[in-house]
C-alpha cells in the first residue's frame, strides 16, 4: 500500500536525452523508501510492440505506461512503476518499461545496445516482446543479445577470457521470457502439437546463419527460458484505444494468455539478488541503477563486481555508522554517570556493543574478511573509551561537589579559628572523619570517589598540621596552668576535708540526741498503742456477749412462734375434719 501511495503512477527512471543517460533522482527517492525485496520485471523489444499494455496489466492496471497510437515511439529512457506484489507478502513488484528498440528516429542502435544492458543488469526476470513469429528475421532482430559481452563485465579482471566467461554470465543474468505478439500460425511441429516453451526451444537451434550467434547466446546468458504467445487483442481498428477496451470486448485467447503471463510473473518471477547473494530492495536498486549509468555515461563499461563492491562498500560503511549511531544511543540511554564500578559500565557496554554488532551484521552485505566489523570493534572501543572518560569526569565533578557541600561548614570553622586551641586538633580530627564517614555514604559518587577525597584531603595537610602544632603550643601552656591551679586546689581541699571533719563531728552529736528523743518518743507511743489494743479487746468482748443474749433471745422466739404456728395447724386440721363430719363441736 506505501509503494502504491508513493508512486500511483510510473516515472522515468533513467533519462535518454540525444544518445545521453541520465537518472532521475525523483525516481530514486521513491526508491529509497521501498525496504523490502523487490521482483525486477523489464520489458525489452521493438518500438510500438506493445510492451506498455503487458507492463500495465502487470501492475494491474489498464493504464500508467504510455501505450501510443501512432508509429512513433512514445517511450523514452526507462520507466519505472514500483506497486505492491499481488501474490508475495512483504515484496515489491518493480516494472521497467524501456524505450523501444529499432527507433529509425534515433540514428544509430548504440543506445539500443544500452538500453538492452541496462535492463538485463537491473531485472531478475527479463522480458522480450517481439511480433509475428521467432524467426530469422526475429533472431536477427535480437542481435542485441551478442553485444551483451562488449557492454557488461562479470569480473574487473582485465582478462578478456575471465571477462566473457558465458558460464558466468548465465549464473548472474535474470530469467528469460519472450513474449510473441500478434502470433497468427498453429503451435505444431511435423504435425505435432507443442507447447510455447517447446516452440521456443526449437527456434533456438543453433542454424548456420546472420542469427546464429543471437541463438548461442540466448542459451548460453539466459539458463532459465519461457514463452507466451499472443493472438491479436482485436480488430486493427480498436488496437489503437487498447488501453480503454474492457476484456469483453478482447479475443478472449489474448485475455487468457495474458492472464497466463501476468499470473507466471508473480509466481515463478524471483526477487532479484546482487552476485554471490545478498537480496536486493529499493534502495539497493538505486545504486546499482546510479553505478551502471555513471560506468555507461563515463564511456567504461558496467562491471558487476565493481558495482557490488562499491555497494557494499557504501552499505558496509552506512552499516557501521547506524551501529555506531544505536551503540551511542543505547548507551546514552543506560549508563547513569557517574558509575560505581569500571564493571558496571563494561557490562553495559557489552550488551550495548551485542545489538550494535547485530545491527551491523544484519544491515551489511559481503563484508570480505570482516574489514568493516573490525572497523566497527575498533571504533566501538574508541567509543567506549569516551564514555569511560566522560564517567571519569563526572565522577570526578560529582565527587568535587559533594566535599565542598559536605566539608563547607569544617572549613569555615577553621577559617573562624575554631580549632585553634587546646584540643583543638582532635576535636577537628574528629569532625573531619565524621564528614568522611558522611561522604562515603553518598550515592552514585562514581569510580572516582576515593581518587578525589585523596586529592582534596592532601589539599588541606598543611591546614591540619597548623591546627595540630597550634594545638601542641596551647596545651602545653595549658597544662602548666593547670599544675598551678591543681596546686591551689589541694590547699583549698585540705581546709575544706578539716572542716568537714569539724562539721562531721557535730553532726554526729546532734544525731545522738536527735535518736534518744526518738527512743523516748517511741516509748510513750508503745504505751498507748498498748493501752488502745487493750479497750478495743474488752469493747469486742462486750460486743460478742452482746450479740450471744441477742441470738438466745432470737432463738427462744422463734421456738414460741413455731409452737404456736404447730398448735395452730393442729386446730385447723380439727376444724376441717368436724365440718367434713357435719357433727362436730368446735371448742
Amino acid at each position: 500500500m506505501a509503494s502504491r501511495i508513493l508512486m500511483p503512477a510510473p516515472v522515468c527512471l533513467i533519462e535518454n536525452s540525444n544518445g545521453q543517460f541520465m537518472v532521475n533522482h525523483k525516481a530514486l527517492q521513491v526508491l529509497i523508501t521501498v525496504t523490502q525485496p523487490v521482483v525486477v520485471v523489464a520489458i525489452v523489444g521493438l518500438y510500438r510492440t506493445g510492451k506498455s499494455y503487458l507492463m500495465n496489466r502487470l501492475a494491474q492496471q489498464k493504464t500508467g505506461f504510455s501505450l501510443g497510437s501512432t508509429v512513433q515511439s512514445h517511450t523514452k529512457g526507462i520507466w519505472i512503476w514500483c506497486v505492491p506484489h499481488p501474490k508475495k507478502p512483504n515484496h515489491t513488484l518493480i516494472l521497467l518499461d524501456t524505450e523501444g528498440l529499432g527507433d529509425v528516429e534515433k540514428g544509430d542502435n548504440k543506445n539500443d545496445t544500452w538500453i538492452f544492458a541496462l535492463a538485463v543488469l537491473l531485472s531478475s526476470t527479463f522480458v522480450y516482446n517481439s511480433m509475428g513469429t521467432i524467426n530469422q528475421q526475429a533472431m536477427e532482430d535480437l542481435y542485441y543479445v551478442t553485444e551483451l559481452t562488449d557492454k557488461i563485465k562479470t569480473k574487473s579482471s582485465t582478462n578478456t577470457e575471465e571477462m566473457n566467461d558465458s558460464m558466468e554470465f548465465g549464473s548472474l543474468f535474470p530469467d528469460f521470457v519472450w513474449t510473441v505478439r500478434d502470433f497468427l500460425l498453429e503451435l505444431k511441429i511435423n504435425g505435432q502439437p507443442i507447447t510455447s516453451d517447446q516452440y521456443l526451444e526449437n527456434s533456438l537451434q543453433v542454424i548456420k546463419g546472420p542469427s546464429e550467434e543471437a541463438r548461442m547466446c540466448i542459451q548460453k546468458f539466459f539458463v532459465n527460458r519461457k514463452c507466451f504467445i499472443f493472438v491479436p487483442p482485436a480488430d486493427t481498428m480498436k488496437l489503437q484505444h487498447l488501453d480503454k477496451l474492457h476484456d469483453d470486448e478482447l479475443d478472449v485467447d489474448f485475455v487468457e494468455n495474458t492472464k497466463n503471463f501476468c499470473d507466471y510473473i508473480y509466481d515463478e518471477a524471483k526477487a532479484k539478488t546482487l552476485p554471490g547473494g545478498g537480496m536486493v530492495n529499493g534502495p539497493r536498486l538505486g545504486n546499482l541503477i546510479l553505478n551502471y549509468v555513471e560506468a555507461i555515461t563515463s564511456g567504461d563499461i558496467p562491471c558487476m563486481e565493481n558495482t557490488v563492491l562499491a555497494l557494499a562498500e557504501l552499505e558496509n560503511s552506512a552499516a557501521v555508522q547506524k551501529a555506531l549511531t544505536l551503540y551511542e544511543e543505547l548507551m546514552t540511554q543506560k549508563v547513569q554517570f557517574p558509575t560505581e564500578t569500571i564493571q558496571e559500565l563494561l557490562d553495559i557496554h557489552a550488551i550495548c556493543k551485542r545489538e550494535a554488532t547485530q545491527v551491523f551484521v544484519r544491515d551489511s552485505f559481503k563484508d570480505m574478511n570482516q574489514k568493516f566489523q573490525t572497523k566497527l570493534e575498533t571504533q566501538l572501543e574508541a567509543k567506549l573509551d569516551d564514555f569511560q572518560k566522560q564517567n571519569e569526569r563526572q565522577s570526578i565533578d560529582r565527587c568535587a561537589a559533594l566535599l565542598q557541600d559536605i566539608f563547607s561548614p569544617l572549613e569555615e570553622e577553621v577559617k573562624q579559628n575554631a580549632f585553634f586551641k587546646p584540643g583543638g586538633y582532635s576535636v577537628f580530627l574528629q569532625k573531619k572523619e565524621e564528614l568522611i564517614y558522611k561522604y562515603r555514604q553518598q550515592p552514585k559518587k562514581g569510580i572516582q570517589a576515593e581518587k578525589t577525597l585523596e586529592e582534596y584531603l592532601k589539599s588541606k595537610e598543611t591546614v591540619t598540621e597548623a591546627i595540630n602544632q597550634a594545638d601542641k603550643m596551647l596545651t602545653a601552656k595549658e597544662k602548666e596552668m593547670e599544675e598551678q591551679q591543681r596546686k591551689a586546689e589541694a590547699a583549698a581541699a585540705a581546709a575544706r576535708e578539716l572542716e568537714i571533719q569539724q562539721r562531721r563531728q557535730e553532726q554526729i552529736v546532734l544525731e545522738n540526741q536527735r535518736r534518744e528523743q526518738e527512743e523516748l518518743r517511741q516509748m510513750e507511743a508503745n504505751r498507748e498503742a498498748q493501752r488502745r489494743q487493750l479497750l478495743e479487746q474488752q469493747e469486742r468482748e462486750r460486743a460478742r456477749r452482746l450479740q450471744e443474749q441477742q441470738r438466745f433471745i432470737e432463738e427462744q422466739n422463734r421456738r414460741e412462734i413455731a409452737e404456736r404456728q404447730r398448735q395452730l395447724q393442729h386446730l385447723q386440721a380439727q376444724y376441717d375434719a368436724c365440718r367434713s363430719n357435719n357433727n362436730c363441736i368446735i371448742l
